[in-house]
């Protein structure tokens, strides 16, 4: 019985690995590590998965399932933000992709100062490539607010990546 449901739950999951994973990295950022949130949720998803109607909400599934262990965890302890240029996987990165990674740690860090609504709508249409028809689902929102979500969220996500541009940081190779 297990073995199948295993079998189940891989054919489910191998095709949409990379946008679930795209998604967790971006939503758990200041929160939690990206792969604990990324195991805790399969671990959920794979006991429950009896529970899942329609396999082709599978992925629908997850974000929900990734997003309630992040409300619960933002309940539990104030935010954390890392440097992770300082990390062991950052260690061995050239010049120019440090100044590639730093971005990418800004935009995550100006992302983490949106509301989840807003956040989440950003990351599940930019990053993730979802319609917005599908946002509305998993949002269970309106077309219009959807939306709005996204003019709003990316008018103040630039806003916020312009002006903490103005701050001159150290890079590691400086210091």
């Amino acid at each position: 019985m297990k073995e199948l449901q295993k079998e189940r739950f891989m054919k489910l999951y191998l095709p949409i690995n990379d946008r679930f994973e795209r998604f967790c990295k971006t939503r758990s950022y200041g929160i939690m590590g990206f792969k604990d949130l990324m195991q805790d949720t399969l671990l959920i998803a794979f006991e429950k998965l009896e529970l899942l109607e329609n396999e082709g909400a599978f992925l629908h599934f997850l974000f929900g399932t990734a997003s309630k262990l992040l409300a619960n965890q933002r309940k539990k302890k104030r935010p954390i933000y890392t440097n992770q240029l300082h990390t062991l996987e950052h260690l061995y990165l050239t010049k120019k992709e440090h100044g590639y990674q730093f971005e990418v740690d800004n935009l995550y860090l100006q992302l983490s100062k949106l509301d989840e609504k807003t956040r989440e709508c950003i990351i599940l249409f930019e990053i993730s490539g979802f319609s917005i028809f599908e946002i509305m689902t998993i949002q269970k929102s309106s077309e219009s607010a959807v939306k709005q979500r996204l003019k709003r969220g990316r008018s103040k996500l630039l806003a916020l990546i312009q002006s903490s541009e103005h701050i001159k940081i150290k890079s590691p190779h400086e210091i």
